[in-house]
């Protein structure tokens, strides 16, 4: 059996029920978001242009929906989570959390807000301080962020503990006392302590063992119904996503180029690159189509071409590609495409 296989396998049951169970009630919404950072001359210490990591991102979440994030590494996915939560703060563009505009707040007000938003990061263990006990980490946001006795704290903690399968003894541990599935777990058990209503997930499952990956994946499901939550899952792995994921973007160089349910996309993509990214998927068998081949590097996030970002790798680019950058427009069906080879109406 394939890794894949195996995965789908162990999350066939639990993914069944998980299917379309959302509304359309909007929990996040992003607007022409961008983050850009300087580059500086070291010899003239001045600023010589931008790394235009997210350039002008914009889409809905809705309110108990897995909404994914996929594209090659250095697309933005992380950095537009990132900004999001608030740990990059915009150049452009909005954030709207719950109905309010969180992205332009003073800091300590925006803090208390994003309560209700939170982060796992993707190296579980280095987001843990190894200093401190597992009881201390947990406590610690309840303290700072929560109006709770300490038997309300206790309580909460114990709550959160069973839910992602840790016990009572390892709040006597350090962060390295734990496998990295336990970490993850951990991280998790962090921010439920905060009562959120919307979870990044960065790189959720990257460098676990397979029978682990299903766990964890597992347990994320199982999370989201007991605490009611949302997610945006980023990753690179496209055969989790479509396990996973009920609606999905796919972002090539700080954009989004092709959006919409991930069933349709995965059955029927209209991108070039969304095309290419799940031919790359292994298939025993799978023969490959030659204008679907990516060669060459991704655009220098400091001078991006002109037109399309993608037409310098793109087997079936046209005239019109190299000059005029295509906008991401949506058809009847709620696709969302922004190429010039598919006029969607």
């Amino acid at each position: 059996m394939s890794t894949d296989k195996g995965i789908a396998s162990s999350l066939s049951g639990i993914r069944e029920t998980e299917t379309n169970q959302y509304g359309q009630e909007s929990i996040l919404e992003v607007k022409g978001l961008k983050k850009y950072f300087p580059v500086y001359s070291r010899i003239l210490k001045r600023k010589m242009g931008w790394i235009k990591a997210v350039d002008g991102v914009s889409f809905k979440i809705r309110k108990g929906e897995i909404f994914g994030i996929v594209g090659e590494s250095g697309c933005g996915k992380s950095t537009l989570g990132k900004t999001i939560l608030g740990i990059y703060r915009p150049n452009d563009g909005s954030v709207v959390f719950k109905g309010e505009t969180i992205s332009t707040l003073p800091t300590k007000q925006a803090r208390k807000i994003r309560m209700g938003l939170q982060y796992v990061y993707q190296d579980a263990g280095a987001s843990l301080d190894p200093m401190w006990l597992i009881r201390r980490t947990l406590r610690e946001p309840l303290v700072i962020h929560a109006r709770l006795s300490k038997e309300e704290i206790d309580e909460r903690i114990e709550r959160v503990l069973a839910a992602t399968g840790l016990k009572p003894e390892h709040l006597s541990r350090y962060p390295h006392e734990f496998s990295g599935g336990q970490q993850r777990r951990l991280g998790l058990a962090r921010i439920l302590c905060l009562n959120p209503s919307l979870v990044i997930l960065d790189e959720p499952t990257s460098g676990l063992d397979v029978s682990v990956q299903a766990t964890i994946l597992k347990l994320f499901i199982e999370l989201k119904h007991q605490f009611e939550l949302t997610y945006i899952f980023i990753s690179h792995n496209l055969t989790v996503v479509h396990m996973m994921c009920n609606r999905m973007a796919v972002m090539y160089a700080g954009k989004i180029v092709e959006m919409g349910e991930t069933h349709n996309i995965f059955h029927h993509p209209i991108h070039p690159y969304t095309k290419v990214l799940l031919v790359a998927i292994p298939e025993v068998g799978k023969e490959m189509d030659q204008n679907l081949s990516l060669t060459g590097e991704p655009p220098n996030p400091e001078n991006f071409p002109s037109g399309c970002r993608f037409w310098p790798r793109c087997g079936y680019k046209k005239e019109i590609c190299e000059t005029v950058e295509p906008v991401l427009k949506s058809d009847k069906d709620g696709r969302w495409l922004a190429c010039h080879l598919n006029h969607m109406k």
